[in-house]
């Protein structure tokens, strides 16, 4: 009979424990937080397997408690960290764009400049400009040649001298190759 007794106070221990641990998770920890309830254990103060399941019940429950909270801080912990890294993100994200922005601008300007140059030579006079491109590194000016139109870069070569012309034209040939 005495062991028929156990499994059944275990059972009376452990449900009100597990429900106090459900129904109140988030109180604070207290060393009263999962005393008996009032006359659970009236009479059986004499029957030391009662008291040492109830006192396992009672350390249990408390570390129970402890995991949750601990659980509790860290999902916190975790949220503000991936709070963090999505505005971390969100920021590298309009930095990413600004950058990209930037770039496109200063492609723009670039081109547009070039654009302007290239149209100041091609109203040149050819002698002229063949004398400002000889003074120009040569693949600066294999550019200037490559962009203005045809028949005045073909007046330009014919004014500069055959050397530089050769130096210019092979420029313009290793333009053209690289660009494939």
């Amino acid at each position: 009979m005495r062991r028929g007794v156990l499994p059944i106070l275990g059972v009376l221990f452990a449900v009100p424990a597990v429900a106090m641990l459900l129904r109140n998770h988030d109180l604070a920890l207290s060393p009263f937080a999962f005393a008996e309830p009032a006359g659970l254990m009236d009479g059986c103060g004499d029957v030391p397997e009662a008291v040492a399941l109830a006192e396992e019940l009672r350390d249990r429950a408390l570390r129970i408690q402890r995991y949750l909270e601990e659980m509790d801080n860290r999902e916190r912990e975790l949220q503000a960290a991936e709070a963090t890294l999505r505005s971390r993100l969100t920021e590298l994200k309009a930095m990413k764009a600004s950058v990209r922005s930037g770039e496109v601008n200063r492609r723009s300007t670039v081109q547009n400049d070039i654009d302007r140059l290239v149209a100041v030579y091609g109203q040149m006079k050819p002698a002229e400009a063949a004398a400002v491109l000889t003074n120009l590194p040569a693949d600066f000016a294999a550019e200037i040649l490559m962009r203005v139109e045809p028949e005045a870069g073909a007046r330009i070569i014919a004014a500069v001298e055959p050397n530089q012309a050769a130096v210019l034209t092979t420029h313009m040939g290793a333009r053209s190759i690289g660009s494939r």
